[in-house]
């Protein structure tokens, strides 16, 4: 068995080495960012996108090398290869609708059906739970349809919660590496164990922490859209497959969570327009707009999934669910407090 950490490490190098040979590729093929939309773009210059290509190639070859060299590793417990081709499946699907997304700028009508076949994909190749955990104690068993049901709607939305953060040179990235993270040490810990899973998020990670080096503010690449739903597409896997992790998943993207919730009320109730139809007025943007720079809001984010991450690790079911709904009044009052500085700013 190979040492957990080498895979983790080669990932992360590979990531970094791969992301500049995607960079240029990127513009050889014109598939760039061009600020054309000030009202919700902040860079001034064509940045390359496809990103999300180094994380995904990057992954791809560290399970393909393990699984070349028979090593027992990623599948030491719960997860079988089948799940791990399912996971590869469904990010192929990604990068493919990503580039046409990012080449042709397809409608949002026509992007959905990407995420909805690489969720797809990813339940019948059996990724998914039997049980979920009671918050009152115990275990909740569930029925195949249920679970291929619950499997595909969070895996869906968790890739749309990552695509709706990705408006902050390294946000979706860096969050997501930091839910791999938690996810590697939630795996280890004695009441889960579960070396596999444990070893597979800590590659996705070292992906993840390849990439952000050069997805760091002043961004030299972009995720793309492919890669925007792919990180997403990461920790939604990870959270179901091998065991149920989905409360600390959920945990680490609260705030992202309960902004895209807002934004699509705000949006749909309150303007009376498509949900899909971008703007300035994520969470994000607001800290911008009071005096932020991109890296403090960023750091804020990190330090927020980072500390509630890690609390996942040592809390009980039911408390996880109390400190949700703590996060959750948090939100209310910090997006009040928001609003209302904004009202004072315009008068």
């Amino acid at each position: 068995m190979l040492l957990p950490y080498l895979p983790a490490v080669t990932a992360f190098f590979l990531a970094a080495a791969l992301t500049p040979v995607i960079k240029r590729l990127s513009v050889r093929l014109s598939v760039v960012d061009r600020p054309n939309d000030e009202a919700k773009k902040l860079h001034r210059q064509s940045i390359p996108l496809l990103g999300g290509t180094a994380i995904f190639i990057s992954i791809a070859l560290v399970l393909a090398g393990l699984f070349f060299l028979d090593d027992p590793t990623l599948t030491s417990g719960l997860i079988g290869y089948q799940q791990y081709i399912g996971f590869l499946f469904g990010g192929l699907i990604l990068m493919v609708g990503g580039f046409f997304d990012d080449k042709f700028t397809l409608s949002p009508k026509v992007t959905i059906f990407f995420p909805i076949l690489a969720a797809l994909t990813a339940v019948i190749f059996g990724i998914g739970v039997s049980k979920v955990s009671n918050p009152f104690g115990g275990a909740i068993e569930i029925s195949t349809i249920v679970s291929q049901l619950v499997t595909f709607i969070w895996l869906l939305v968790v890739m749309y919660v990552t695509k709706f953060l990705d408006g902050l040179d390294g946000l979706a990235t860096g969050v997501s590496a930091i839910g791999a993270l938690m996810m590697t040490g939630l795996a280890l810990t004695v009441m889960y164990f579960q070396p596999d899973a444990a070893a597979f998020a800590a590659i996705c990670a070292g992906a993840l922490l390849g990439f952000l080096v050069w997805n760091w503010h002043p961004a030299k690449i972009f995720l793309g859209e492919g890669g925007s739903t792919f990180v997403g597409f990461i920790i939604g896997v990870l959270a179901v497959i091998g065991g149920a992790k989905v409360g600390t998943a959920l945990l680490v993207l609260s705030i992202p969570f309960l902004d895209v919730i807002w934004v699509v009320l705000r949006r749909t109730l309150i303007e009376h327009r498509s949900p899909t139809k971008g703007d300035r007025k994520h969470l994000h943007h607001r800290l911008l707009d009071l005096g932020l720079s991109q890296r403090q809001v960023v750091l804020i984010y990190y330090a927020i999934a980072a500390l509630v991450g890690v609390s996942t690790l040592f809390l009980q079911s039911k408390q996880k669910l109390i400190l949700f709904v703590a996060i959750v009044l948090l939100m209310i009052v910090g997006a009040t407090l928001l609003v209302l500085t904004e009202r004072k700013r315009r008068l």
